[in-house]
């Protein structure tokens, strides 16, 4: 039997309909429930083919749960290794290598130092920063946000240097980044699911949160479409992520990707509406039925993976002990 699980958190609408829709499939051998775990055993037995993630980034715990199923044969979704190493600024970096329209974007230093740092700890650091460069590049209007995180939380939008620094000395030790802002005449979001199917929809980031999926979903122009689907595969499949959303900020007709590190997007039909829930949760499904019967190896793209390839693991952890004529103590080769 082909297990299918899903481990989740304050969500109440998409962990149970997800598990619905994967058995209502009626697929042979195949069965989907929540995930159920307590005390991890470092040799812990496979209990899941696929597990769908939708909480680890909250909680080490379970990150660290789904790195040893990973490590056992899960397929994880999403890859927990690289989840846990991405960041928003290396994808703005890579998106922009790939031409994928990026707005320019800068890193910046800590405004304090992070715990257990000095001064001296940033001795490599240029003080005082050449601002007037930083500006110069990126441009006003322009987006303090963090490298890393989501939700909209500690995103700011200045106008002027003065506003930069009324916000910038408010972050403390978060490290963030400087993006310039797009002005945007439509803007989209993107649920991707399985690196092969793209679901646009309208979306209004000034709105209230309960209202930012635009009603009835209109759909961008052919060109514009195609050129966002394109983009939106193109970041999900370098990413390695099989369930992500991608938004993008459309200004002179080109769509500039905003955000595409969401790895457990919001998918709850109070916010997304009734058509974009139905349509993630029968995608997802979908996908995790086929990855359950793929027989796939979800270490395969890992280096340390190579390890693991039978007698060549004693090998390398076991160095030959060979004892020497007339020594009393054995040496290592």
């Amino acid at each position: 039997m082909k297990k299918i699980g899903i481990i989740f958190g304050m969500e109440n609408t998409f962990p149970p309909a997800l598990v619905e829709k994967t058995n209502s499939m009626k697929v042979d051998g195949v069965t989907a429930e929540f995930v159920k775990i307590g005390g991890i055993r470092m040799d812990e037995p496979k209990q899941y083919d696929v597990i769908i993630d939708r909480i680890s980034q909250d909680i080490p715990f379970y990150r660290a749960y789904l790195k040893n199923a990973a490590l056992h044969g899960t397929i994880v979704i999403n890859n927990p290794f690289w989840w846990t190493a991405d960041d928003k600024f290396f994808n703005y970096a890579l998106a922009h290598k790939l031409g994928v329209a990026i707005p320019p974007t800068v890193i910046l230093p800590h405004q304090k130092h992070p715990p257990d740092t000095t001064g001296q700890s940033m001795r490599n650091l240029i003080f005082p920063l050449n601002w007037d460069e930083v500006f110069a590049y990126v441009g006003f209007p322009a987006f303090l946000k963090p490298y890393a995180g989501g939700g909209w939380k500690h995103v700011y939008k200045v106008h002027n240097p003065v506003e930069f620094f009324e916000n910038y000395n408010q972050t403390g030790d978060l490290c963030m980044t400087l993006q310039h802002g797009v002005e945007f005449e439509d803007y989209y979001r993107c649920y991707v699911v399985g690196q092969e199917k793209v679901h646009i929809m309208k979306y209004d980031p000034k709105a209230p949160h309960h209202e930012r999926y635009v009603k009835g979903n209109p759909p961008p122009p052919a060109k514009l479409k195609e050129r966002i689907e394109k983009d939106a595969l193109t970041l999900c499949r370098a990413l390695g992520y099989d369930l992500n959303t991608v938004e993008f900020a459309v200004e002179g007709g080109v769509p500039y990707a905003i955000d595409f590190m969401n790895p457990a997007p919001d998918a709850e039909v109070t916010s997304v509406g009734r058509d974009n829930f139905d349509w993630v949760v029968n995608a997802v499904a979908e996908m995790a039925v086929k990855k359950a019967l793929s027989g796939e190896n979800p270490v395969a793209e890992l280096r340390w993976a190579a390890f693991l390839s039978g007698p060549k693991w004693v090998d390398i952890r076991t160095p030959k002990v060979r004892k020497k004529a007339g020594s009393k103590s054995p040496r290592q080769e």
